[in-house]
């Protein structure tokens, strides 16, 4: 394994988090340079005809958060 890329390993947990933070800023500063495949494309045209059709089969962000914060606590 390249030493550079084994090194990533030995970083603390909070390092560890800080690269993973540091990675998605990049990432989502150029989000067009992000591929996005067909079957993905593919399963969100498919679940937003679904939303469309029920738009009861939704959640509000509100009621998401709600629910991930009821199940982890936060």
């Amino acid at each position: 394994m390249d030493p550079h890329v084994a090194s990533v390993f030995d970083l603390s947990p909070a390092e560890k988090l800080q690269l993973v933070e540091d990675l998605w800023d990049d990432l989502s500063a150029t989000p067009d340079a992000v591929p996005v495949h067909d079957w993905q494309k593919d399963e969100l045209a498919r679940r937003k005809v679904n939303l469309l059709k029920n738009p009861a089969s939704g959640l509000s962000w509100e009621e998401v958060k709600r629910r991930v914060r009821s199940r982890y606590g936060r």
